[in-house]
């Protein structure tokens, strides 16, 4: 299983640093909610862009938490006078190590590692300029190993874009 993890871990950081070589603006910020970390962006096109974050996640002991999500916006359903204001939609990843205490593991019959297939839907308002974003988004998450089951990952954040 760890193996396989390992894997999956490669895999994402190779699909995230060949996407960096496309043309687009790359936002870093923070993210708050489940999970709360590092945010990252980068735009693919005008309409799609690529996400990931690499935060921790505070359910149950606590888990690592990295996701990364293919999304695309629609900026025409709601007018904003300054700025823009999509809301985006996509489909990703979500890898977890769970950090197991004593009592965790006398309690639980659970494995350290989870992957599982995120569905983040959210808005971003991006003031004037490009340079900074604010988001709102809720990503429900079908854990798919190493056992079947649904999950809810949200939160607001903040990007600059560079």
């Amino acid at each position: 299983m760890r193996k396989r993890a390992w894997y999956f871990i490669i895999s994402l950081i190779l699909i995230s640093w060949s996407a960096t070589a496309q043309a687009g603006d790359f936002g870093l910020g923070i993210m708050i909610g489940e999970p709360t970390g590092l945010s990252g962006k980068l735009w693919l096109s005008p309409k799609s862009a690529v996400d990931a974050g690499l935060a921790w996640s505070f359910q149950g002991d606590g888990s690592f938490h990295l996701h990364l999500d293919y999304l695309l916006h629609d900026f025409k359903l709601i007018p904003v006078d300054k700025g823009k204001l999509p809301l985006y939609y996509g489909i990703g990843g979500r890898f977890l190590i769970h950090d197991h205490n004593k009592w965790w593991d006398e309690h639980h019959n659970d494995n350290d590692v989870h992957i599982g297939l995120r569905i983040p839907v959210g808005l971003e308002y991006i003031f004037t300029g490009d340079k900074v974003g604010i988001f709102l988004e809720i990503a429900p998450v079908l854990d798919l190993a190493p056992d079947t089951d649904l999950d809810f990952n949200g939160g607001i954040g903040v990007r600059y874009f560079f």
